[in-house]
C-alpha cells in the first residue's frame, strides 16, 4: 500500500493512494486517528487498522466505493510531518567514499556514522527547497528512507526487517561547506526544507527486499546519481541494529539510508545547488519527489 499525508481545501488527511486517485483514511477511519500525529497514529496501531484499510482498499470499483480525489488536486505533504527522530547514516556506499571531493580525503569508515536531521528539515516531496544565504555550497543526495513501524531496543539485525513499515525516498540536502566546518555534521544536514521525502510510503510488503532498488538523482534533467540499494556497505538491517543499541526506535521514526556517488561536491568544478535548479529523485518501486531550489528570502 502507498500511505501519503495530503491537505485539500486547507484540509489536512493521511490517504489511500490508489492510482492517480487518492482516498481520505482520515474520513474513513474515524476517531482512530488524531488530527496531531494521523499518520503515526496509523503506523502504531498498523495491526489492528491493516485489515480496515484493506477492506477500503478493496471496495474501490464497488458500489460501496469510498469517496477519491485525483492526486492532482491535492498536496502532497511530508507523509509524516513531524517525525519524533530523523537519522541519517554518512559515506555507507562505496562509490561515494571513494569520489574525489575537493579538500577531502577520506577511507572506508571503521565504523557507522550517525548524524541527526531536525524536524525543521523535514519538507514536502514538491515543495521548494530553499537555498540558504549563509553558504553557496548547498547539495543533493539521493537516498532510501526506512520508515520505523514499532517502538523498538536491542533489535538484532536478522530481526530487523521486523520493524519497518516501509519507505520512500528521500533528499539529504547538505550544505558543505557548514557541514565540514567541524566533526559533527548536524548543522550542515538541518537547514530548514532540507530533509524532503516522499511522495507517500510504500508498505515495507509491497516493497520486498529493500537492497534490489535503483535508484537516480537529476538536476535540471541531467542524471547525476545512478545506483542501486544493494551497493549499500551497511544494509538497513545492520542500521537498525546499531541504532537500537543506543536508543528506542518509536513508530513514524526516519533513517536516511545513505547516497551513492554523483554528489554535486564531487565534481570538477563542483555542481552546487543554485536557484531555479530542479532537483528530481527516483527510487524504484517507491515512486519520485521532485523540487525546485529557490533562495532564502
Amino acid at each position: 500500500m502507498q500511505l501519503c499525508t495530503y491537505r485539500h481545501h486547507d484540509r489536512t488527511a493521511v490517504g489511500l493512494v490508489q492510482g492517480d486517485h487518492v482516498i481520505n483514511l482520515s474520513a474513513a477511519l474515524g476517531d482512530a486517528l488524531s488530527a496531531h500525529q494521523p499518520m503515526i497514529d496509523l503506523i502504531a496501531q498498523w495491526a489492528v487498522l491493516q485489515p480496515r484499510v484493506e477492506a477500503i482498499a478493496a471496495a474501490v470499483g464497488s458500489a460501496d466505493a469510498p469517496a477519491m480525489l485525483p492526486l492532482a488536486a491535492v498536496e502532497l505533504l511530508a507523509p509524516i510531518p513531524r517525525p519524533g527522530k530523523t537519522l541519517a547514516i554518512g559515506l555507507n556506499y562505496l562509490e561515494h567514499v571513494q569520489e574525489r571531493i575537493v579538500g577531502e580525503s577520506r577511507s572506508v569508515p571503521e565504523h557507522q556514522i550517525w548524524f541527526p536531521k531536525l524536524a525543521n528539515a523535514i519538507h514536502a516531496p514538491f515543495a521548494p527547497i530553499v537555498l540558504p544565504r549563509i553558504s553557496q555550497m548547498s547539495d543533493y543526495e539521493a537516498e532510501m528512507v526506512a520508515v520505523i513501524g514499532q517502538r523498538c531496543r536491542h533489535v538484532p539485525a536478522e530481526q530487523a526487517h521486523e520493524v519497518v513499515f516501509g519507505y520512500a525516498v528521500g533528499n539529504d540536502v547538505s550544505v558543505r561547506d557548514i557541514q565540514k566546518r567541524t566533526s559533527q555534521w548536524t548543522l550542515g544536514k538541518s537547514f530548514d526544507t532540507h530533509a524532503p521525502f516522499g511522495p507517500w510510503i510504500t508498505t515495507a510488503d509491497q516493497v520486498g527486499d529493500p537492497h534490489t532498488l535503483d535508484m537516480r538523482a537529476w538536476v535540471n534533467g541531467e542524471l547525476r546519481q545512478h545506483s542501486n540499494t544493494r551497493l549499500m556497505m551497511h544494509k538497513v538491517w545492520a542500521q537498525i541494529a546499531q541504532l537500537t543499541q543506543v536508543m528506542t526506535l518509536e513508530p513514524g521514526d526516519l533513517i536516511f539510508t545513505g547516497t551513492c556517488s554523483g554528489v554535486g561536491a564531487a565534481f570538477d568544478p563542483p555542481k552546487y545547488l543554485r536557484a531555479g535548479d530542479t532537483v528530481r529523485i527516483e527510487i524504484e518501486r517507491l515512486g519520485a519527489i521532485e523540487a525546485l531550489c529557490v533562495d532564502e528570502a
